[in-house]
Formats: structure tokens, sequence, C-alpha cells
């Protein structure tokens, strides 16, 4: 057999050679003259011919046209709604790509970045967190759009490179009952007058375990007020459709309310630590339920907190993973940017707390709000020690954070009594910005990187979350 990738000549000189998947999904290539070539729908070790659609000084931006030589990871799409076709769906970018070799190319986006960003290598690279690769998405933003054209109401995702909203009858990464609801949705929404100004539906989905009795949480955002034949309507759908609550949202995320008040208490579970966690369907929660458990599960067993020991989670939102290190700590400190999430933390503390069982009792546990991007060295001290961290950003990272301990660390003079934490578990939705703090946390903070690995909490997109975890050298 021919080695296409040492021998080039063996081939037309329009044919490309696939070499990696960069971060968002599209195939990397080079053309005989060395410029890079970015390929939308191409795989690693393909053969393509590619339509260029872009053309900058440094690299191109194609679309592939042709396949000659097929990567053996190539899967068929699950989803009729995915692919380069006009129209396709774009909340999908790795249908195409085997589920085993999605994780691979996010492991490797993480190890990339964190050398080529941060100057980190990991002692040790943990083994991927993987769960459903399908129906795992409990939370979305579903855009809903009015096309007078055609007298007809889409709901959905938006189109690939699109502002315009797909044409989806049905969607592999929602959970089934939701999926269902797509068309029926379209319908009612059709039926509405307000149907104009409603450009958006929120989905929040329970998770307590209990399968077809879940609440499917579903946030109508209007521009106008509703009448009273559009709030009848939208009670009849509940009606009609088992678990579906409705939350009306006239404002931004904190004017959403109830439709109408009773019905079952939306919430997840982390049964392994006995806790229940309501929230809103406008709070922050994690996207993949399955994923999130096994996430809090590994993140507490890497950080090892005792008895003995104050842990801080910083970033902690609504306690996913303060209360569970109740379980295990002696004291808890969770710190929070959002005064709401703060207050439905310590809710949830109190919920959890009366609920738990003789003998399983939670530590002492504080929650404040606190803007963790503008934290210095006093507001950080001001906090008090902790034996360990928890760190758990958004995706601008946590740099003022880790800045502050490496100004402390650096200035000892500077800490009187305090002492940094031996261990820090981060959470990541972003490995750029992992990069950037495993660099401060590394190199100016007096840590090393004894582990990192990926979280495919996003199967089929090229999302990368991860996790790392760094020791005090």
């Amino acid at each position: 057999m021919t080695d296409f990738a040492s021998n080039k000549s063996s081939y037309p000189a329009d044919w490309l050679l696939v070499e990696s998947l960069d971060m968002e999904a599209q195939g990397v290539a080079h053309k005989p003259d060395g410029k890079v070539v970015f390929i939308e729908g191409a795989l690693p070790f393909e053969l393509v011919t590619a339509n260029v659609n872009r053309k900058k000084s440094s690299f191109e931006q194609a679309t592939v046209s042709a396949i000659h030589r097929e990567s053996s990871q190539r899967v068929k799409p699950a989803c009729p709604h995915f692919g380069l076709h006009e129209g396709a769906c774009g909340g999908c970018k790795m249908q195409h790509l085997h589920i085993g070799a999605q994780v691979a190319v996010k492991q490797r986006v993480l190890e990339d970045n964190l050398w080529h960003l941060g100057k980190v290598k990991p002692d040790n690279i943990l083994r991927p967190i993987e769960g459903p690769a399908w129906g795992y998405r409990y939370r979305a933003r579903l855009s809903v759009r009015h096309v007078r054209k055609k007298d007809a109401v889409l709901v959905g995702f938006h189109e690939r490179k699109s502002r315009y909203v797909a044409d989806m009858l049905e969607c592999h990464v929602l959970p089934p009952r939701v999926s269902a609801l797509l068309l029926p949705l379209r319908g009612l929404i059709g039926a509405m007058q307000a149907r104009e100004a409603c450009p958006q539906i929120e989905l929040a989905m329970g998770d307590r375990g209990g399968g077809d009795d879940d609440v499917i949480a579903l946030v109508l955002r209007h521009l106008e007020p509703l009448g009273a034949a559009d709030i009848d309507l939208l009670q009849a759908f509940a009606s009609a459709h088992r678990g579906v609550q409705w939350w009306l949202q006239p404002g931004g995320p904190q004017t959403a309310h109830l439709l109408h008040e009773g019905g079952a208490q939306l919430a997840y579970t982390l049964p392994e630590f006995g806790i229940t966690m309501p929230f809103k369907p406008t709070d922050f929660t994690q996207v993949n339920p399955a994923i999130n458990r096994v996430l809090v599960s590994r993140a507490l067993r890497l950080l090892d907190a005792q008895r003995h020991e104050r842990v801080i989670d910083w970033f902690c939102g609504l306690g996913n993973f303060s209360l569970p290190l109740a379980t295990q700590a002696g004291a808890v400190l969770g710190v929070e940017g959002s005064e709401t999430l703060v207050a439905r933390a310590r809710q949830n503390f109190e919920l959890n707390r009366a609920a738990a069982l003789e003998g399983s009792s939670l530590s002492a546990t504080e929650f404040v709000a606190r803007n963790l991007f503008e934290m210095t060295p006093a507001l950080l001290m001001a906090d008090g020690a902790a034996d360990k961290w928890l760190v758990d950003p958004p995706r601008e990272g946590a740099f003022a954070l880790f800045k502050a301990l490496a100004d402390l660390q650096q200035r000892p003079e500077l800490r009187g009594g305090w002492m940094p934490p031996t261990r820090i578990v981060y959470v990541s939705c972003n490995p750029a910005t992992l990069a950037r703090d495993a660099n401060v946390l590394v190199h100016l903070a007096g840590y090393r990187c004894a582990a990192a690995g990926v979280v495919n909490m996003f199967p089929h997109t090229a999302h990368v979350e991860s996790m790392a975890v760094f020791e005090l050298a």
C-alpha cells in the first residue's frame, strides 16, 4: 500500500492530507507551499479535496467536497439535521466522528493548550470522564422564529454558520421526551397571537432519577405581555404533555416566574452524597446530569478533604461541589459572584442539612458573594486560610484569584499567619484559560500540575471540559 503521508507526489496536487482537528472540529491540512487549510467536514488522516470559501495570507478556510480516503473513525451521523448541507443544524460539530475519537481529540486539545499556552505538562493524565452520547442535554436555549413567507414557526438551534433557525424535526442530543416536543412547540407558538414576540424557549430539565416523572421547565421569553388566549394555550400544552412547566420571562433572567404555582419541584440529585439540589430554570447548572455526578465524585476524590480540614469552593454557584464537600470536610466556604446563586446555595444547604440522614450531617458551611474577577491578596486573606481549594470558574477562568495567590507566595511578608492551600482541584470549561491559569500556579505560585484530564460533558460538540489537580511543591 502506498504511504500517502510520506509520498505526496503519489496523489493529485489538489488533494489534501488532513493531519489533525482544530478546536472547532475542522480538519487541518497544508498545501504544497505550506499554507494551512482548515477544512470543515474532514477528519484526521483522510485524503480530501475541498472548496475554499475564504482566503487569507497565512491560511484558508474550506469545506470538504470529496473524500478519497476515509478515516476509520468516520461514522454515520445519527441526526438527519447534522451535516454540511444547506440549512444544517449548527448545534453539533462532531457527529461524523466516533465518540471515542472525539474524546481523544479533546484530550489532545487539553494537553496542547497546557503546554503551548501554559508551558505546563501534567505528571499524570486522568482517564477521561465519559457518559451517555445521546439524550444528555438537560439544558438548552432553543431559538424561536415565525417565518412569515412560509407561515410557519421554527424551534431549535441555529443553522450552521447562520443566524437563521434550523428547520428541526428532532434532536438526538436532547432527551427523547424533549425532542418529541419540538414539533408540538412549533404548532403551539404558531397558534399564539404573540408568536412574533417570542424569540426563545430555554429548557431546564430536572433529574431526580425519576425518569418520565422528571420536570421539563420551559422558559418562554416574550417581548410583549401575553393575552388570556395565549396563556390558555400554554396551560393546555402543559396539561397535554406530562412534566412540562411553563415559566414566563418578560425581561431579564431575574423576571422568570412560573405560569401557575404548584406542581413538582425542579431539582437534580447527587445520590452518592445524599444531596438534592432544587434550582430555578434560569440558574446555572451543568448541562449533562450523568456526567455531573461523576465529575463531582472524581473532584472530591482527588481533593481528598478530611474532617479536620477547611475547604474553599471558589465560583461555587448554587453549591454543586460545596454541599457534597460538606459531607467530607470539617468546614466549607462557598464563594460566588452572583448574590442570587449565593441565596440559592444557602437555601439548598439548609434543605439538605434538615434532610440529612443520621450520622451523615453536613459540616459547618458558609456562602458569601465576592467579585472573583477583582480578587486581591488582601481580599484573599480576608476569607481565611484553607487546606484545600475547589475552583470551578466560567469560561473566563480564575486569573485574578491565582494571581493574588501567586503574589502572596512571592511575598511571604504579606501573608502573616495565612497559608496557601496544599491542593487545588480546578474544573475548567475552557482549556485556554485553564492553561493560562496553570502557568500562574506552576511558574509563579509554586505548584506542580499533578494530573489533568478531559470531561466529555458535551458529546458531538467541540466544547472541551476538563479537570486538573495542582499540588503545592
